[in-house]
């Protein structure tokens, strides 16, 4: 089976166009080392070695960026073998396509110095014909982003197929009229931030080119990661459409566990957040016992005012 990842190419995509030129995709994070050869089969064994060496080039950084950044040098450099699929925002609002056709490569003084050759496919796609959650996940704001949930949709795209207009395939959706008001709510919640309950006391985390969005942990990316304003309180945050059952206790827990072990510094504290439009008593059961996890319900309101 495929891996299909989401990759930006320099901030705004800058970068795109000589890539495309040149056939290759890459990543830079100011880490001047060549890599051939130094690739552990983990990526936390790639992060325990690097970490400190990113924080020593990047006086100030957070450990939360150091992570993000060797992880995506790591999954672009080595993880992604040849045949894989990666999807690029480009510079007319839509994305374009490349398969990977080589190993890494190391272009010391380049723009990406951490490199992969491609051949791009004729094919752009266009925003319009994907899916909402599809969309939702090329659009998150951070370097790159495990796409390969979608294989079924891209696969139909990059055949040259229609592919339909999916609004959800989670089986937990009881209220279709209430979840098409859903669809952007990862989108809403970030894009309105400040405004929330949340936003008086946390900020998402931001530091350089990583951003708190569906942040990669060893056990799948994260909706959102926030940090307290004095710094003191990382907070994981999962969202679900529609009603969250119990099991989303023992998820948000499996994520707490690497921040905590992988991110937090020694000062700061981890505690997690669900948010969901209903709970039941087997997650309220579970939440009572569960330590530094709340639960938020969230409201969809739709009204029409006649003038």
């Amino acid at each position: 089976m495929k891996n299909y990842l989401k990759l930006k190419l320099g901030s705004q995509n800058i970068y795109f166009d000589k890539c495309f030129n040149e056939n290759f995709i890459g990543v830079h994070y100011d880490m001047d080392i060549d890599f051939t050869s130094k690739f552990p089969e983990k990526w936390k064994d790639f992060n325990k070695i690097y970490i400190p060496e990113y924080i020593e080039r990047h006086p100030g950084a957070s450990k939360i960026a150091a992570g993000l950044a060797c992880a995506t040098i790591w999954v672009v450099s080595h993880y992604l073998p040849t045949g894989d699929i990666v999807i690029c925002p480009n510079n007319s609002n839509g994305f374009n396509v490349a398969e990977i056709t080589g190993d890494y490569e190391y272009h010391q003084g380049e723009i990406f110095p951490h490199r992969r050759p491609v051949s791009w496919l004729d094919l752009e796609i266009n925003p319009e014909n994907l899916s909402e959650a599809l969309l939702s996940s090329l659009n998150s704001r951070g370097t790159y982003c495990d796409i390969t949930k979608h294989a079924e949709e891209l696969s139909q795209l990059i055949g040259g197929l229609s592919a339909p207009r999916i609004i959800s395939t989670d089986k937990e959706i009881e209220d279709p009229t209430a979840f098409a008001l859903e669809k952007h709510l990862e989108e809403f919640l970030v894009q309105n931030w400040c405004k929330t309950e949340l936003g008086k006391d946390y900020d998402i985390f931001e530091e350089g080119d990583t951003f708190g969005q569906q942040y990669p942990t060893d056990t799948g990316p994260l909706d959102i990661l926030a940090i307290s304003k004095d710094k003191k309180t990382l907070l994981v945050i999962e969202l679900k459409k529609g009603r969250a059952s119990d099991r989303v206790v023992g998820q948000i827990q499996r994520y707490m566990g690497y921040v905590k072990e992988e991110l937090a510094e020694s000062n700061q504290q981890v505690k997690g957040i669900i948010i969901a439009l209903e709970d039941d008593l087997r997650i309220r059961r579970a939440l009572s016992v569960a330590r530094d996890i709340e639960f938020y319900r969230y409201e969809v309101r739709f009204k029409l005012l006649k003038d």
